[in-house]
């Protein structure tokens, strides 16, 4: 049986910052994934939109990660050269009904430090963004866009430039918990082998809380459920006519079909929010419709057939539909008793904005 120091199941965005934090301590570290490439999930199937830390309740862990992750991500994207835009974003209401929920949102950024989340005037939304229609909105200058998979490159460089190793096709079949404090690792794939490691962090996104579950030893009733919460995207036929991001107030489950423009310029709507049983990527042409009328709210002009299918992500969500949204939940040994095991569960938005700062938060548990 091979022994390693720490074992990191999951190469998305999380996963690989975390496993480059544990290096950089002088941890030898295995990087487990399943799929044959990394950040499959979750982690390339969002809008990489760079976060301010916005919507959170204050002292969340959403709350907390998004903020100091963001701070991290800008600076580590500038030292690093990879390609981002600080573009800001207008949060709009389009009738007086929202305005009360945008002062509710915009007190939510202020107790959570983002303090440049303030009112513009509806001169100044319109200069800002010519073709948007409201009557009343919060302008959010630190939030911006990244290039994600460059980011988790990066990521995945300095991880192995510092010892790290991955491994492609290895799904974690079992694992037990021993006496002695290690735990051992069944895994799968083209070539199985037995893993005993000091430290696991369960960074599997989607199934976690199954994957959990499969440790031996590991309190079951401790592991959350999962539910899928599927995002489509319908991309901008044409030249976007927006300059930054524009979002309307939040819907139940997500943030509400959105526009984001791509480091490219090009813009994309979405996600939406659809409750499914199985993971599943296909983008449903027939939901169009939907996205015209929930676009036209805020962008009357939006023209008939300048919409195509784009790409589909899925929330690692751990509540359902009609249950209020909960925080992330890093899980470590004070809370289960397995010694060594980290598990993350329901990293869902802000995940990529919060990824350093979830590192660091997965070594306060370990510690």
């Amino acid at each position: 049986m091979e022994s390693v120091d720490a074992v990191v199941i999951g190469a998305g965005v999380v996963g690989l910052a975390i496993a480059r934090d544990l290096a950089l301590a002088g941890r030898e570290v295995i990087i487990l994934e399943s799929e044959n490439a990394i950040g499959t999930a979750t982690s390339s199937r969002n809008s990489e939109v760079i976060h301010a830390g916005i919507y959170y309740p204050q002292g969340s862990l959403k709350a907390r990660t998004c903020v100091e992750g963001r701070k991290l991500l800008y600076e580590f994207c500038a030292a690093r050269g990879i390609p981002h835009k600080r573009c800001g974003k207008l949060i709009v209401a389009t009738d007086g009904a929202q305005l009360g929920e945008l002062e509710s949102i915009r007190k939510k950024a202020h107790a959570n430090g983002v303090t440049d989340v303030d009112w513009v005037t509806l001169d100044e939304a319109r200069s800002m963004e010519p073709a948007v229609s409201c009557v009343g909105a919060l302008h959010s200058p630190s939030t911006g866009v990244v290039d994600s998979h460059a980011f988790m490159l990066a990521l995945l460089g300095e991880a192995e430039a510092n010892g790290a190793m991955l491994a492609f096709l290895s799904r974690l079949e079992r694992a037990r918990a021993r006496k002695d404090g290690a735990i051992e690792l069944e895994v799968g794939g083209a070539e199985p082998m037995s893993i005993s490691a000091n430290v696991v962090v369960n960074a599997a996104g989607l199934t976690a809380p199954s994957l959990a579950r499969r440790v031996e030893g590991y309190p079951a009733d401790k592991a959350p459920p999962e539910f899928y919460a599927k995002g489509n995207y319908y991309s901008l036929l044409g030249r976007s006519p927006f300059s930054r991001l524009v979002y309307p107030v939040p819907e139940p489950g997500g943030l509400g079909v959105h526009v984001t423009i791509d480091l490219g310029g090009q813009a994309r709507f979405g996600p939406d929010v659809e409750w499914i049983d199985r993971i599943d990527y296909d983008v449903d042409p027939r939901r169009a419709d939907r996205f015209y009328a929930a676009i036209r709210r805020y962008w009357p002009a939006l023209p008939d057939g300048a919409l195509a299918p784009g790409y589909a992500g899925i929330r690692p969500k751990i509540s359902g539909p009609k249950d209020p949204a909960p925080d992330f939940v890093v899980q470590g040994p004070a809370d289960h008793g397995v010694a060594g095991l980290v598990n993350l569960f329901g990293i869902e938005s802000p995940g990529l904005t919060a990824s350093l700062a979830l590192a660091r938060e997965v070594a306060r548990c370990l510690h």
